[in-house]
C-alpha cells in the first residue's frame, strides 16, 4: 500500500514564504515523477511544478522564480518551497506521483493542502 501524505499548508501573508511537503511511503522501487498541483475555488486544478528522477524541474510560468521544488531522495519526500507568496497562490496544493512500486506503475494522489495568502 503506498500513501502521499501532504503538510505545511497554512494562512500566510502576501509576500510571505511556506514550505509544503509530500512524503511517499510504501512498497516503491523508483519515483518516476513527482508533480504539485493546485487548485483554486471555482477554477481548474493546474500544474505547479514537477520533478522527475532525473532531477529535471518544470515550473508553470505564474510561479517561475518564486517557487522551487526538490526532492529528498533516500525519503521520497517532495517540498515545494514558496517564497514572495501572492493573494493568487491561495489553493489547496496537491502532490501526485508516479511511483514503480514492487508490483505496479501507478499514479498516486495526496489528500490535499489548504495554501491562503492573505494580502
Amino acid at each position: 500500500q503506498v500513501h502521499l501524505v501532504e503538510s505545511g499548508g497554512v494562512l500566510v501573508q502576501a509576500w510571505g514564504s511556506l514550505r509544503l511537503s509530500c512524503a511517499a511511503s510504501g512498497n516503491i522501487v523508483r519515483v518516476n515523477i513527482m508533480v504539485w498541483f493546485r487548485q483554486a475555488p471555482g477554477k481548474q486544478r493546474e500544474l505547479v511544478a514537477d520533478i522527475v528522477s532525473g532531477g529535471e524541474t518544470n515550473y508553470a510560468d505564474s510561479v517561475k522564480g518564486r517557487f522551487d521544488i526538490y526532492r529528498d531522495n533516500p525519503e521520497n519526500t517532495v517540498y515545494l518551497q514558496m517564497n514572495s507568496l501572492k493573494p493568487e497562490d491561495t489553493a489547496v496544493y496537491y502532490c501526485y506521483a508516479n511511483l514503480h512500486t514492487t508490483s505496479s506503475v501507478r499514479d498516486y494522489w495526496g489528500q490535499g493542502t489548504q495554501v491562503t495568502v492573505s494580502s
